[in-house]
């Protein structure tokens, strides 16, 4: 009897707290449009995104003696390595270039859309046991990996900037910038948008096949080589040359160099061809990264 009548005194308290009277700070419900990328949700999480900014900064170079001094030494050994191999070994040509600038300004702009795809395609592996246990919007991941390597990027770009500096100064280096340099916030938010989207693809793709991962950095390895990184598109003439035109990077690198160097070639056609390619491959990214979110828990 006492339990019954604890039963029947519980009751009436139940129902005033029922859940039509409560007030919910945060509804998570799926998503039904495949093209919905949460960006509202996105600027609530803002300052978690600049958190894992600051994370993925902090700790590529956490525990070591030289620490953010790596962003400087990693470009500047690349760039003494391409001069001897590629520049006095290999005899590739520079345009006339000093070799140290045009392998920077290569080595710049392709670092940072490699390293973005590279970390983003991971994401969903990488950070497994987090998306299990908490709720916030996905794309907060890998929109941090494109903030934080942007960092490097401006980094690295006052590197290059310094360098070019110095052979504009010094005169007869055959450096003629123009006012296309007023392009280069465009070519870097292609860039990152690029990288983001493809990213997202594979990031998706690796939930079910791990081997992609390292089967892209070894891609995109052989990429930079179909890329004008460590030789002029001048140089590139016959049957292969349309390989390389149509690698979309192709159009962003030479832009890039001809806008700092004018040396080179530029072609709004092309430019236009990388930016549609950027847009197409964010919108397949987008769909596939939603349709895989609902449930990559249950297969990473």
């Amino acid at each position: 009897m006492d339990t019954i009548n604890v039963l029947e005194k519980q009751q009436p308290l139940q129902a005033e707290n029922s859940p039509q009277d409560e007030t919910w700070t945060e509804v998570i419900q799926p998503r039904t449009n495949l093209l919905d990328l949460g960006l509202a949700d996105v600027w609530r999480y803002r300052d978690l995104v600049m958190l894992f900014v600051r994370r993925d900064f902090v700790s590529t170079y956490k525990q070591t003696v030289l620490g953010p001094i790596w962003f400087f030494i990693q470009p500047l050994l690349t760039t003494i390595t391409y001069v001897i191999i590629f520049g006095n070994v290999a005899k590739l040509s520079t345009d006339g270039l000093p070799q140290a600038v045009f392998y920077m300004s290569g080595i710049t702009i392709w670092n940072y859309f490699a390293q973005t795809l590279t970390n983003t395609s991971t994401v969903f592996r990488d950070n497994a046991a987090m998306f299990g246990k908490v709720y916030f919007p996905r794309l907060t991941m890998p929109l941090s990996i494109v903030i934080s390597n942007l960092v490097r990027f401006a980094i690295q770009f006052g590197l290059f900037f310094a360098i070019w500096l110095y052979y504009l100064l010094k005169g007869n280096s055959g450096i003629h910038p123009n006012w296309l340099i007023l392009l280069t916030p465009l070519l870097v938010v292609t860039m990152g948008l690029m990288s983001l989207g493809l990213g997202m693809i594979f990031s998706a793709l690796t939930t079910k096949y791990r081997d992609l991962a390292m089967l892209l950095v070894f891609g995109v390895q052989l990429l930079m080589y179909a890329t004008p990184v460590i030789y002029p598109l001048s140089s590139i003439t016959g049957k292969y040359r349309w390989v390389i035109l149509a690698n979309p990077m192709t159009s962003i690198v030479e832009t890039f160099r001809y806008a700092f160097l004018g040396s080179g070639s530029f072609s709004w056609t092309y430019l236009a061809y990388s930016l549609g390619f950027t847009v197409v491959i964010l919108i397949l990214g987008t769909i596939i990264f939603n349709r895989v979110q609902k449930s990559f828990t249950d297969t990473v």
